[in-house]
């Protein structure tokens, strides 16, 4: 029999995409609610407790709530909210995580899907921590640019439609305070002690991202070498499907002289694994001034929400973790 599918938020830029990975399956069947039930609580609750497995697409207290409205034993839910990330009883959604974190996934009936900035932030840094290569004490900081689909509806009006007098931002910074509610996820499952500093920002341009890691090797307490940043990340991710790490070539293959300049130039498109559920961790460095430059390159939408949703719904259902994908 199907497995019954009920997107909580289905009208989002989320769950839209989550229905488009979809659509065409015949594993299960959505259960959709018309515009005005969706309004509804009696009827939102209702969907919610008939489904095998529900995937809430919702700001998080909204989130919280659906959590609340469950009262059937038997339903599994992916949160795409921050609301469970970090919470007791939930398993997070990162399947490449660690070994066994598979199996959590399949066993559990509440999964927080990552946020888009964590999951390259964790898929750099966890390998390395766990490896002793940065110590869990060590100060680091993560630099990262989104489209702008990752920044919420209000976010989506303003970046998707002609700037108004006032609005001509090709890029801009957020997170000012310090206090963005992805660092909590970042610290615990990169293994960190103490929280990173976060600066992320966004561009006029609809999806895909960079997410960066700087790092001073002369000041980890343990000497590494470019070749082993890239050999551990390599190690860490070997035969995974939808994580990799790029090669020494493959590295350089991106950096071209800069003609007149002495320099060069590294030239990474965000937009380079649009519409993939592919998370690609490139090390870019300076031998001579023991420098590096960590970075993971993703789809906001794909391996940042939607994508790893539907990865995350293929474990749980014992479907082929690849399928839709």
């Amino acid at each position: 029999m199907a497995a019954k599918i009920f997107i909580d938020g289905a009208a989002g830029t989320t769950g839209l995409e989550i229905r488009e990975r979809l659509a065409g399956r015949s594993e299960f069947s959505l259960i959709a609610l018309s515009d005005a039930d969706r309004k509804d609580a009696g009827a939102r609750k209702e969907a919610l407790n008939a489904a095998d497995l529900v995937i809430l697409c919702l700001p998080d207290d909204a989130a919280r709530e659906a959590v609340s409205l469950i009262e059937n034993p038997k339903v599994r839910v992916i949160d795409a909210s921050s609301a469970h990330r970090v919470a007791p009883g939930w398993t997070y959604g990162f399947p490449e995580l660690a070994d066994g974190h598979r199996t959590a996934i399949e066993r559990s009936t509440r999964i927080s899907n990552p946020g888009c900035y964590p999951t390259g932030f964790i898929a750099l840094m966890a390998p390395l921590v766990a490896g002793g290569i940065v110590p869990k004490d060590f100060p680091v900081t993560v630099n990262a640019v989104s489209g702008y689909t990752g920044g919420g509806r209000g976010l989506i009006e303003e970046f998707s439609n002609a700037p108004p007098e006032d609005t001509h931002d090709a890029f801009r910074a957020y997170g000012l305070t310090l206090q963005h509610k992805h660092v909590p996820e970042m610290t615990k499952y990169a293994g960190l002690n103490h929280p990173p500093v976060f600066a992320p920002s966004v561009g006029r341009y609809a999806q895909g991202m960079i997410v960066e890691v700087p790092l001073q090797l002369w000041a980890l307490p343990a000497s590494a070498t470019l070749k082993q940043l890239r050999e551990a990340l390599a190690d860490f991710y070997q035969g995974e499907p939808f994580v990799t790490a790029a090669s020494e070539d493959e590295t350089l293959a991106l950096q071209k002289k800069r003609a007149g300049a002495g320099g060069y130039v590294a030239e990474l498109d965000p937009e380079a694994l649009n519409n993939t559920n592919q998370l690609k961790l490139f090390v870019f460095g300076n031998e001579a001034t023991q420098q590096v430059r960590l970075l993971a390159l993703l789809d906001n939408l794909g391996k940042g929400a939607s994508g790893a949703a539907v990865q995350n719904l293929n474990l749980a259902l014992g479907l082929e973790e690849s399928a839709g994908l």
